[in-house]
């Protein structure tokens, strides 16, 4: 019984590393950022960021506005997320006027609440700007001011004072005011519905407050009952954030950010990348690097979508400049490439070619649809297409395979270069080889049968791939054929070429053996040295 003959195997070429990260890909799609300068240069100490896909899943009430609250000395600016325009400021002049330090819209859009220099906090009415509330409780700066995410009426704040309040917007006072911290307090968020309070303070702590318990009574109270949990760092707290969930809360102290378990209690691991202070922190799907010329103090990453996926990342520096990258969308970015891809064969002159391939592929929008239906039945069922008729034939082996067997040595060389297929094509030259059979395959050629070998030696010669096959095969064919040089000028055009291309290979092995040459003679001295 003869045995089965199969298929030839093909040559398995190696898998070159990617010269992006999946990461670095993703950051990629971010287009090149849009500069826009604060009044008179003064450091945007704030971003926030209102978007109707980030209070989604917080409430039943819909966003009827969001904005990018950017905060810089005494101005608040509001950002549209899809113009990135100005379409609000607010302003408030004088010698006496007080610098901002923080600003959050409400969800719905109308009200943005303030932390100032001086202590006060406010709540403006976006569409006129006039102020709706005023409360005057902390004795020194509030760096933090938030809205409840549920409660639309309810508010924190946090100051340098060392305590911590809640507000009801129709009262006139703090409705709860937290004590316990020793030092400024310049960061707090709520966590999951509101019911917790997270907050990070220059005393190099982070503490957990429960609001439905009394916070205390008077500023000397360290030992609040409020405080049902806390952390103690290394250093002073500049920002803290909760992650999605609100069972984990992250916390920047000084260069390193702690990442904390809040139902187990207990820090769960430290990162540091950084080699300054960290100011500010923000959640986004992918991790980056991007250098900036400036400190920078304040960031936000907008998101949009029913996926919630990062769109804006803005950056606010010392230098008073806000920088806001745009993610953009997997339909822009295939429009952008195919404009590349026509503006490339405009410049090389085969801007025909293109559009030939671009009516190609409209005419294939209704062969793809009829193929992929199994029984296409027509008005009355008079036409009937089988999509899959064509399939349940098996799958035909490769005719390069079939003249190898036949050991048509010179008509399978041919039939894979033909096909265009590089793994086909290096697959039967690798056979070739093994079988002594390469010269065979490459005798008694015309100069039209040698040129799509050598067409393709020059195409792939300077791809390291292989390299020794190709420069074997490369060989073989001066050998045989060197005496016809000058014979036929499209035969010589091509062995030129192929000259030009292994010296140009060359020069690149002689500037790596150079290279190679003095990293031996460094790791020699080192080794010396110890």
């Amino acid at each position: 019984m003869a045995a089965e003959v199969t298929p030839l195997e093909q040559v398995r070429v190696p898998v070159a590393p990617s010269a992006l990260t999946a990461d670095q890909k993703y950051w990629a799609s971010f287009s090149s950022q849009l500069l826009l300068p604060s009044q008179n240069s003064a450091p945007i100490i704030n971003i926030y960021s209102s978007s109707a896909s980030q209070y989604k899943s917080a409430s039943s009430v819909t966003p009827t506005s969001s904005y990018i609250a950017i905060t810089t000395s005494q101005r608040i600016q509001l950002l549209s997320p899809q113009t990135l325009k100005q379409v609000k400021s607010i302003t408030r002049g004088g010698t006496n006027s007080s610098p901002y330090h923080s600003a959050q819209v409400r969800r719905d859009g109308r009200i943005c609440i303030l932390g100032t220099d001086s202590g006060q906090v406010q709540t403006y009415d976006t569409n006129s700007r006039a102020i709706l509330k005023q409360w005057d409780e902390h004795k020194q700066p509030v760096w933090v001011t938030k809205w409840h995410p549920k409660d639309l009426i309810g508010a924190m704040s946090c100051s340098d004072d060392g305590t911590v309040r809640l507000w009801d917007l129709p009262s006139e006072a703090s409705t709860w005011k937290g004590y316990g911290h020793r030092d400024y307090v310049r960061c707090g968020t709520f966590l999951g519905d509101g019911n917790l309070i997270a907050t990070g303070s220059y005393d190099q702590t982070i503490r957990v407050w429960d609001p439905r318990i009394d916070g205390g009574n008077s500023e000397g109270n360290t030992s609040s009952r409020a405080t049902v949990m806390q952390f103690k760092l290394k250093a002073p707290v500049e920002a803290i954030l909760a992650l999605p969930g609100g069972n984990t809360l992250v916390g920047a102290a000084g260069e390193k950010i702690a990442v904390l378990d809040l139902v187990a209690g207990r820090p769960l691991h430290s990162m540091q990348n950084h080699q300054k202070t960290i100011t500010s922190l923000a959640v986004a799907s992918h991790v980056a690097g991007i250098k900036y010329p400036s400190p920078v103090l304040s960031l936000d990453v907008v998101t949009a979508g029913p996926q919630k996926e990062d769109r804006h990342l803005c950056v606010g520096t010392q230098s008073g400049l806000l920088s806001i990258r745009t993610r953009l969308t997997e339909s822009v970015m295939k429009a952008r490439k195919e404009k590349e891809k026509e503006m490339t064969a405009l410049m090389e002159g085969k801007i025909d070619e293109y559009d030939q391939r671009q009516q190609k592929k409209k005419g294939r929008g209704w062969e793809k649809r009829l193929r992929g239906t199994k029984d296409y039945i027509g008005e009355g069922a008079d036409i009937i297409i089988d999509g899959d008729a064509g399939r349940k034939r098996g799958k035909k082996g490769a005719t390069w395979d079939v003249a190898l067997r036949k050991l048509q040595y010179g008509l399978a060389l041919d039939l894979a270069v033909n096909s265009g297929d590089n793994i086909g094509i290096l697959t039967v030259l690798t056979a070739l080889v093994h079988r002594s059979a390469l010269k065979t395959a490459l005798s008694d050629r015309d100069s039209h049968t040698l040129k799509p070998i050598l067409k393709w030696l020059n195409k792939h010669i300077m791809n390291m791939q292989f390299i020794r096959l190709k420069a074997d095969t490369a060989m073989l064919v001066l050998e045989l054929y060197a005496e016809r040089i000058g014979e036929n000028l499209e035969f010589d055009e091509q062995i030129k070429e192929l000259h030009n291309k292994v010296r140009q290979s060359c020069e690149v092995a002689q500037s790596c053996l150079g290279t190679l040459g003095m990293i031996s003679l460094l790791e020699a001295d080192g080794g010396s040295d110890r």
